[in-house]
């Protein structure tokens, strides 16, 4: 993919991002709350009030422009994005016009403006703007005809004529209704636009139907709307606003506990609409899939690349979060018990990566041990992560049974830790069994059948954990009588027991961290 290429990628996405956003401001609204608001106070006998069903009508077509921004064409997209840009620069040429036109009348001179150094320094400032306004403009519209935004110049071309100020009124409230007569008119010229746009994109939609069906239809859209990136960008801006607005309200440094607390609820913060919820599901995604793409090139370098271009996606790990926050409704919880069922969820889903990466590293390690390479580089790499993969799983099952109290449910939780440390386990004794052939340069008897007893005794073991949490499971809770609810009030019990803990963390949140959504 060529620069350009990847430039107009990156716009496709960023030119969307603000529909999403919009999406989830819309969701967050409660419309019926808030002329509810509007009823108890002074505003009721307004007579704007009394379209109240038109705005909350209003409040679906956002929905529905929202939609239509989302779903049109990048080079109508970007267009659009140019006309508002238009709008903004000539409301800011209106501003300076109104400004300057104030600022004259309160000074109160209507001499020659040579003859008052300050009255000069206004008029030039003033011109400077205008003209730059004027030649965005034109830019942005790819225009020369530059006459067509330069209205809001005429109050400063009669000062210039020292024409009275009482006049010069006059004219700047002639510029904005000109301006105003030059917008009315593209926006009529363009009406037929949307329809015509809207009439083209049903007619490719039947035709792409018939042909090649609703499948090809949805996969198609998806690609170019490139609907995981986008919602990761969007995720990681909510999440970059979060942070960085609870810094902005502290001046203390924070604590590495704090920190961690932060973290857990800024993700809370940023998952509490279904859109946010699917943000925050790629984002996990892309995240899995840079691990196991660095695991793999740790291990082989570049050839993994080459070997295995498409490699493992990490979506495993986004529809495991997914599966667990829409069981568990996890957006319909307060901000602490949201964050602290985040860090159950995510441990889950680290451990669904840590099992991907052993997947990974597996077939790489034992080939490597019978492969007679003496790179001792190579060697290396792989035992480390293999090392990595014992001790790391082991440790995050010690802590959250630490920070949690042990039963049932949690014991289901941690046991695919503790399997992945069994299988690691198994892996590097084979891998030291083919290490002492080589060290011995002469065959090992029956190494098939040492290998085939090393792998059937860790099977057993990993039988053996799965008995043990049946057992417990039999003894503790009568898992006999465990209902397809279980797991998720099981998840809400473990929130509720650690809330106490949540609830002091809290003074270190600004108010919009603690409130419920």
């Amino acid at each position: 993919m060529g620069a350009k290429e990847k430039l107009e990628a990156m716009l496709n996405v960023a030119l969307r991002v603000p529909s999403i956003m919009l999406l989830d401001v819309l969701y967050r609204w409660d419309v019926s709350s808030f002329f509810q608001q509007i009823q108890r106070s002074n505003l009721n006998s307004h007579p704007l009030f009394q379209y109240k069903y038109l705005a909350l009508n209003m409040h679906y077509v956002g929905y529905i422009l929202s939609v239509v921004l989302l779903t049109l064409p990048r080079q109508h997209l970007a267009q659009l994005y140019l006309y508002f840009v238009t709008a903004l620069l000539l409301y800011t040429g209106h501003q300076i016009s109104r400004d300057y036109v104030r600022s004259e009348i309160e000074s109160g001179y209507e001499g020659p403006m040579h003859l008052e150094p300050l009255s000069m320094n206004r008029f030039l400032i003033a011109l400077v703007g205008q003209l730059v306004v004027c030649t965005l403009c034109s830019c942005v519209m790819k225009t020369k005809q530059i006459w067509l935004f330069s209205a809001h110049m005429l109050p400063l071309l009669a000062r210039l004529c020292l024409v009275p100020i009482e006049t010069i009124v006059v004219i700047n409230k002639f510029a904005m209704i000109f301006t105003g007569l030059e917008v009315l008119y593209f926006l009529a010229s363009n009406l037929l636009v949307p329809f015509n746009l809207a009439k083209s994109a049903y007619r490719e939609l039947v035709q792409v139907v018939e042909v090649y069906g609703l499948l090809a239809l949805g996969m198609s859209l998806w690609n170019q709307l490139v609907v995981p990136v986008l919602f990761m960008v969007f995720w990681l801006v909510l999440f970059a606003l979060q942070i960085y607005t609870y810094f902005s309200t502290r001046d203390q440094p924070t604590s590495r506990e704090r920190l961690l607390f932060l973290f857990l609820t800024s993700i809370a913060e940023c998952c509490s609409t279904p859109y946010s919820l699917l943000g925050l599901v790629f984002t996990v995604s892309f995240v899995a899939l840079g691990v196991l793409t660095l695991c793999k090139f740790y291990l082989q370098g570049y050839r993994a690349f080459m070997n295995d271009p498409a490699m493992n996606r990490g979506m495993t790990e986004g529809v495991t979060l997914l599966i667990l926050a829409v069981q568990t409704g996890l957006i319909e919880l307060q901000v602490v018990h949201r964050a602290f069922l985040l860090s159950i969820i995510l441990f889950i889903v680290v451990a669904s990566i840590l099992q991907s990466m052993l997947e990974i590293a597996d077939p790489i390690v034992l080939a490597l041990g019978a492969s007679r390479d003496k790179s001792l580089w190579k060697h290396f790499r792989a035992v480390s992560l293999c090392l990595f993969l014992l001790v790391f799983p082991s440790y995050m099952a010690y802590m959250i049974c630490q920070f949690f109290h042990m039963d049932f449910w949690l014991l289901i939780i941690i046991s695919s830790s503790i399997l992945t440390s069994l299988q690691v386990l198994g892996t590097l004794f084979i891998y030291v069994l083919f290490m002492i052939e080589e060290f011995r340069k002469e065959p090992v008897e029956n190494m098939d059948d040492v290998i085939y007893y090393v792998n059937g005794t860790y099977r057993l073991l990993e039988f053996l954990v799965a008995l043990c949490v049946v057992a417990y499971g039999v003894s503790e809770t009568g898992v006999w009588r465990v209902d397809s609810d279980g797991f998720h009030d099981y998840l809400h019990t473990l929130v509720l027991q650690c809330l106490a803990a949540g609830t002091a963390g809290l003074e270190e949140l600004p108010p919009s961290q603690g409130r419920c959504e």
